[in-house]
């Protein structure tokens, strides 16, 4: 199967050089290490001066999905997919940002225009990939769920991000409930505003909880026949789209790097959002 088609975008993306700190969480539920990293991120100019922060996530091969993973068959069987690199946006989309490319926003639960934009259903996110398109020249769109996947992961092979562990300290979540004998945590009954506990190994924040984010992929109930270079996988399934990520309303094993949900296109619930994608460009310019 080929890799991404070339994209209609040619002219090249100057990105910026950014050091973060991210952490790596004990058994315990704590914090064991940090440590900085850089990542290149480009900033899409948006109406009434805002911009949208793309990260440049490398290419390269990993396991997708997980096994024996007990009542989640359909993360099942693994298997190595090589992606090419893309850009992913830093958070999920912020109300703020919504308002500025669809002019107008839907009644959202989070309070405040800094929130992520919930309430999205999948037909709403093709419509803001699609606006987002023509404002800017550069055809942006949902993730496919390995590059969802892919991006989440950040080159780790445990259950999250941060290690085998997390807690209501690290994502948002329903922290009535505990993650394999780990601590209990809060319960916030709603989103919070992106950025609020560190990034990933490659500058992404919020991946675990928050809120639930669309993939470009119809539902599949497990992996036989799944793409192996990253593509959306469009053809066969059910009419219900994936969403990743788990979010506020969630226990936290439905937080997982490996955790995958569906939800009818048309849905847009409290818990729902949108991180948009980018395929690469012919060039890209560090500074």
């Amino acid at each position: 199967m080929p890799f991404f088609k070339p994209r209609t975008v040619t002219t090249p993306i100057q990105t910026e050089t950014v050091t973060l700190e991210t952490v790596d969480v004990d058994e315990s539920g704590s914090a064991c290490t940090r440590s900085q990293l850089s990542v290149s991120v480009f900033h899409q100019p948006l109406p009434d001066g805002l911009t949208l922060d793309m990260v440049l996530v490398p290419g390269g091969t990993f396991c997708m999905g997980s096994q024996h993973a007990k009542g989640h068959r359909d993360e099942e069987p693994q298997h190595f997919v090589h992606l090419r690199p893309f850009f992913l946006s830093q958070t999920t989309v912020t109300q703020r940002q919504w308002k500025a490319v669809m002019k107008n926003l839907h009644p959202c639960r989070g309070k405040g225009p800094d929130f992520p934009a919930d309430r999205v259903s999948w037909f709403a996110a093709q419509r803001f990939c699609q606006k987002l398109t023509k404002l800017t020249g550069s055809d942006y769109r949902l993730p496919s769920e390995a590059e969802w996947e892919y991006a989440c992961r950040a080159g780790t092979l445990s259950d999250f991000a941060f290690g085998n562990m997390i807690t209501t300290d690290f994502a948002n979540y329903v922290g009535l409930h505990s993650y394999q004998g780990g601590p209990k945590g809060v319960y916030r009954h709603g989103p919070i505003e992106p950025k609020s506990f560190p990034p990933n190994k490659l500058g992404l924040f919020d991946m675990h909880g928050n809120l639930d984010e669309w993939c470009s992929d119809t539902w599949h109930q497990d992996y036989l026949g799944a793409p192996l270079d990253g593509q959306a996988w469009i053809r066969g399934g059910t009419e219900e789209r994936v969403i990743r990520g788990g979010s506020w309303h969630d226990p936290p094993v439905l937080c997982r790097s490996a955790s995958r949900l569906k939800l009818n296109p048309s849905d847009g619930e409290d818990f729902t959002g949108i991180r948009v994608a980018l395929s690469l460009p012919n060039r890209v310019i560090e500074r």
